[in-house]
């Protein structure tokens, strides 16, 4: 009989500062297959990144302060650039998900999640990893423009998942309303140079106008407005995540900066459309 060659192991520095989820965690890639080392700490992870090499790394963002995430995935980037590194958050926040693009981070997974997929992502991405290929940079606004699509079916897909907006049952279509349009906007003002010093260089917006009126119209409240503009938010900068290696870095600070201003222009019209509506009596 010809002998089977033992199955690749990859290994996980795996950091949480939660005893049950850093142990539940663990003990499900190790079923799965994985050789993990678990820190339950900043100080912890540093000192195993220190003496040991590692495939993959997998550490939260708060642990307990916001952000020390970060320096566990600044000093993996430093000593074992080659590491596959995925952020775990509570929750999808904005700046957090910026700063991730910054470091290069690999994947932002937002908790809860099922333990099974997290193993199936790290065993995915490391099949389908290859060398660093030089690609051609890219302005943030010409990789937005060819993933428009992508982007809305991204938004849709967390917008489904949002308790705070299910509570009003609308087709796909009706969900997405007039979100094709508003990323067009953001694209072309990304396309705009800014030449002002003022606060916002952010212009009237007929697509965020309208989408106040029809949200208003199919029942969602202020917050829900809120919400799903700061879900779109963040799956811009998820897009961006997975074309780090088109992006242009030295051009992504003021292009960032001018999505979160656009989006927050966009939110603010729409939501003065939606009080206006809201005031309008309905004819007899």
């Amino acid at each position: 009989m010809t002998p089977t060659e033992p199955p690749v192991t990859h290994k996980i520095l795996l950091v949480d500062d939660d005893d049950g989820v850093r142990t539940m965690m663990t003990a499900a890639l190790r079923h799965k297959g994985f050789e993990v080392v678990a820190a339950a700490n900043v100080t912890e992870a540093l000192k195993h990144i220190a003496a040991e090499s590692f495939d993959v790394l997998i550490t939260d963002l708060h642990m307990p302060n916001p952000g020390d995430g970060f320096t566990v995935v600044t000093a993996m980037r430093h000593s074992q650039p080659n590491a596959l590194t995925l952020l775990v958050s509570g929750y999808p926040d904005v700046q957090s998900a910026m700063a991730a693009i910054l470091l290069e981070a690999d994947e932002i997974m937002v908790k809860p999640f099922e333990v099974g997929k997290l193993a199936e992502l790290v065993r995915e991405k490391m099949l389908n990893r290859k060398p660093a290929v030089r690609l051609e940079k890219e302005r943030v606004g010409t990789i937005l423009r060819r993933c428009i699509a992508s982007v809305v079916e991204d938004w849709l897909a967390r917008a489904k998942q949002s308790k705070e907006l299910n509570h009003v049952l609308l087709s796909d279509n009706e969900r997405t309303g007039h979100l094709p349009k508003l990323v067009e906007d953001l694209v072309v003002r990304l396309g705009k140079p800014s030449i002002t010093a003022k606060d916002s260089d952010a212009v009237f917006s007929a697509a965020a106008t309208a989408h106040g009126k029809l949200r208003y119209k199919q029942g969602y409240t202020p917050a829900m407005l809120v919400h799903e503009s700061r879900i779109l938010q963040v799956t811009l900068f998820g897009t961006l995540q997975s074309n780090l290696s088109f992006l242009d870095f030295s051009l992504l600070l003021p292009d960032v900066m001018t999505i979160a201003d656009e989006v927050d222009a966009q939110l603010t019209q729409s939501m003065d459309s939606y009080m206006d509506a809201m005031r309008t009596p309905v004819a007899a």
